[in-house]
Order: C-alpha cells, then structure tokens, then sequence
C-alpha cells in the first residue's frame, strides 16, 4: 500500500491513474483492504487532486471512494471526513457521462447506509429534540478532547487513523444529509435526463438509496422534481433502469401519505401495472413494493389502486411468483384490507383469500407465512362475512396449527394467534368452528364455545347440527371453572337445548343409566 501511494504521486499521468485504479481494486476487495486504504492516508491524497486531474483520473479516483464506502457507515464517514463528497459533487458537473457514473456510483455507496445514525431518528432516547443535540455534541467535543490528550504525540497520520476507528455514531450521524448538502440532489435529478443509459441507472439508485432513510431526505429529492422524471421512465424498456426506477418511487411513497399523493399525482398507476408481467423478476418485485407502500398509507390511495384494477394484477402476481418475491404482494393485500370493509371484500371478490392460503401452505419461511397470516387477519376481522370467506378457505385449522406448533417462530405464533382471535369473535359459521372445539387450547377455546354461544339461540338448523355432529357432547366435557367467562357461555349453549338431551350427553351419564336399569324392578 506504501508503494501504491508513492505512486499516486508520480509525475506520469498515466501512472497516477493506474495506481489509482489498484488502489481501488484493492479496497473494492475486502473490508479489511478498504481499512487498509483508510490507515494509509491515501484519501485525502485522493480528494485534493481531483481538482486539477484529467478525467481518467476522477473516474479511477471515484471509484477508490466508492470501493472504500461500500463497506460500511464508518468507511463511509472517512470518505465525507476527508472532503470525498463535495469532490464527488464537482465530478457530477464533468461533461464525460463515465465521470458522472463513477461519481454518483460512489455518492449512493455513501447514502445507502443505514439512517439510524442520524440523531433526530433515533429511538432508544426518550429526550426532546434540543435535549438529543445538547447530549449528542457534548459527547463529541469529549472524545475529541479525550483524543488529543491521548495522542498528542502521534503524527498527523496516526491521529487521522485514531479519529477514524473511534468516531462516534452522532460524529457519522449524517451520511446521507451529507450528500444532499453538498448539492447533489439536482445533479442526480440532471442525470436522469441524460442519454447515457447506465448513468440513468446509477442516477435513479443513488436517489433510491437517499430516499430510503427518512420523509426529510425524501422530500428533499422530490423538491427537485425528481418523480416526475422517474415516473417517464416506468415503460422505459431497459430492465436495469425500470428497477431502479420503481425501487427509488417506492422509496419515496414509503414515509408520508403526502408524498405517497405526489407519486400518484405523477400518474405511475395503471401504467405500473403492466410491469407486473415483466420477464424481471426484480421489476415485478419492486412493482409490488411500490404498490404496498402506496396502498399502506390511507384508504383513499388503496381505494385508487382497487379502482385501477391493482387488485386483480397482484394476485395473479402472487400465483405466478415464488419466494421472497411474494412478500411484498402478500403484505399489499394486507394493508388494503385492514382499511375497511368495503376494500376487506374487494380483496375477497378478487380470490384473494384462496391465493394467500395458497402462500401460506407453499412457502416454508416462516416470516413470509407470518405475513400471509398477518393480511388473511386483516381480511377476516371486520364481519360476520368477511370471517366466513377466510373460515371456508380451510383457513382456521391451518392459523391453530401454525400457532400451537413448537416449530413456529416466536412472531409467527403471535401473529397468528392474533389473526385467529380476530377472525373467530366475527365467525358465525358453524361447520368451520366446530373443528375447533376439539384441538384449540383453553385461551382459543373460550372464543369458539363463545361464537357458538351467540349463534345456536337463533338457529334450529345449527343446533340439530350441533348436536349430531357431537359438538355438545364435546361441549359438556370441558373443564371450566366455575363463574369463568368460558363457563358462561356453556351455560348459554347447554339452556339452547332441553334438559335431558343436556344431561344426555354430559359425562357420567350412561354410568347413571346403568345404575337405574339395575336397582329398577319390573312390575
């Protein structure tokens, strides 16, 4: 690495360049490379001469900086630290379209790293926001003061090294507000209107992955009218660019209903649908996705998306996909459902019911069948009607299983207890809950023995029913406690019923019988 950086400073161009690029090489192979990059002092070298280097140079240049923020926030943090981003900007302006590239290749490297560093994000202080800075810069200015009475002896290179290993998250904090500070928001928005094709690309990820993070930095890229430039391109008919392109919209409806409405307002449905056929597996995916974000958000963006026909697109979606690409179809019928009634039946008219039962019984991940257990509780919660679609699918044994079984993870168990909970206290229909009476523990039990409760005292047909199917029999043997919630809604079925036919089929009986038939005496 010595040997590299002694030759980043030749006087031969052409040299300076190859170093460059075996350098980047070199960091773009391993984290522990990049830290080495990082020790050796060589970025700062980097950035100061981007300014006067020819345009072979900035490329191989831009590329040393990405492969050193690839790795991690803290890489990341030594590229801004030593004035990387601001040079990457200037790159941005070159007239060469492979500058361009690099630069915003290098710039989304830096942006995508995660935003729970930045202050105002954070959860795990429960301080208010001027509280979190106080706190936050405190720390700071006595690491700093604690650094240079530790180091006071070392060289400027070592202390470069020391600051970068112990940076603080807070000092890291800002990754991408970093970015868009140094003015690269409209200069990525202008590369999208170039004609180069991969610098489409890189221009549409590295929004994608400043949107991610938070609404401020999302709508800090909308301000400069970037939705309306990426909404042209959704029938653009280069697959790589179609990707990006939904995946930075989506990114940018996920955070606010507001700026779900400007996505919409863009007029990207119905004609996103149409990318739900692509040959992409990743254009189909991030499709969905950006159907889910924008349906998530209020009833009316849902309402929207049924009106256009999204419903019926993603579940043949759903049936003509597999995996992980599944997930954000699944969960899409979920969020629609659970904002009411009207858009719960919809989703049901469409066969959404049979094609989520088809998930869950197909995919063996158990976050991808939490999900489908998730949305198959928000379609069943709401009525009588609603429960019914979900208890006629053969779903109800399958959400008992799935929560009494060891196997099951610790979120699957819950969500699915919560979907079966939900889904019986609407449940009227009688042949789905009795099945239940026989494996449902004692805290499902008491929600079926409840619904049959409130059902038998109005239907002769389901009490005849009820009563050769066995279901009262089964009802006289459970142990309840005496004045239990459980034990009252036994009480209410058993008084549906005449009192020898009750007694009939109580435990214990036939020993009765038989004890009367031989103390009895003939005439």
């Amino acid at each position: 690495m010595p040997m590299l950086r002694s030759l980043m400073l030749d006087a031969v161009p052409s040299i300076q360049q190859m170093a460059a690029v075996a350098v980047g090489r070199l960091a773009d192979h391993s984290h522990s490379l990049a830290e080495a990059v990082v020790k050796e002092d060589i970025l700062p070298q980097l950035v100061r001469s981007l300014a006067t280097q020819n345009r072979f140079y900035k490329k191989a240049a831009a590329f040393v900086l990405r492969a050193v923020a690839k790795h991690s926030p803290e890489l990341s943090g030594a590229v801004v630290d030593c004035g990387g981003v601001d040079a990457l900007v200037l790159c941005l302006e070159e007239f060469d379209p492979e500058v361009k590239e690099a630069a915003a290749w290098a710039l989304g490297c830096i942006a995508r790293h995660n935003a729970c560093r930045d202050p105002e994000s954070r959860t795990d202080f429960h301080l208010p926001f001027w509280g979190r800075r106080f706190l936050e810069t405190l720390v700071v200015i006595v690491s700093f003061l604690f650094f240079f009475l530790l180091v006071g002896n070392l060289n400027r290179k070592e202390i470069y090294q020391c600051r970068f290993f112990v940076s603080s998250p807070c000092h890291r904090a800002a990754l991408s507000h970093s970015v868009l500070e140094a003015g690269a928001a409209p200069l990525l928005v202008l590369c999208l209107l170039e004609p180069d094709m991969a610098l489409k690309r890189i221009a549409a990820s590295t929004l994608s992955d400043i949107c991610k993070h938070t609404p401020e930095l999302a709508q800090t890229v909308v301000d400069t009218g970037a939705i309306a430039h990426l909404s042209q391109m959704i029938l653009s008919r280069d697959v790589k660019l179609k990707r990006q392109v939904f995946s930075a919209l989506s990114q940018i409806s996920k955070h606010s209903v507001g700026l779900a409405e400007l996505v919409v307002e863009a007029e990207v449905f119905p004609a996103a649908f149409v990318s739900l056929k692509d040959p992409d597996e990743y254009v189909r995916k991030n499709v969905a996705t950006l159907m889910r974000e924008v349906a998530k958000q209020t009833p009316e963006l849902s309402q929207l998306i049924v009106n256009c026909g999204g419903l019926s697109k993603v579940i043949d979606y759903l049936g003509e996909s597999r995996g992980q690409l599944r997930l954000p179809g699944i969960m899409m019928l979920g969020y629609v459902a659970a904002h009411g009634e009207g858009l719960a039946m919809a989703v049901i008219l469409c066969k959404g019911v049979p094609q989520l039962a088809l998930c869950l019984s197909e995919e063996p991940e158990q976050h991808m069948k939490a999900a489908a257990v998730w949305s198959i509780g928000q379609i069943g919660h709401h009525t009588p009607e609603h429960a019914k679609a979900v208890a006629t699918a053969g779903l109800l044994p399958k959400l008992l299983q799935l929560y009494t079984d060891a196997s099951s993870s610790e979120d699957l168990q819950a969500k699915s207890k919560k979907a079966l909970k939900s889904i019986l206290q609407k449940c009227t229909y009688v042949p789905a809950l009795e099945p239940l009476l026989y494996d449902a523990p004692s805290n499902i039990l008491k929600h079926v023995v409840c619904q049959f409760s409130k059902v038998l005292p109005h239907d002769s047909k389901a009490r005849r029913l009820f009563v050769t199917s066995g279901g009262l029999k089964k009802v006289q043997e459970i142990d309840a406690e005496p004045g239990s919630a459980l034990q009252e809604y036994i009480n209410a079925i058993n008084s549906c019923f005449p009192e020898e036919i009750v007694r009939y089929y109580s435990p214990g009986y036939s020993e009765v019988l038989l004890q009367r038939l031989e103390s009895y005496q003939p005439a």
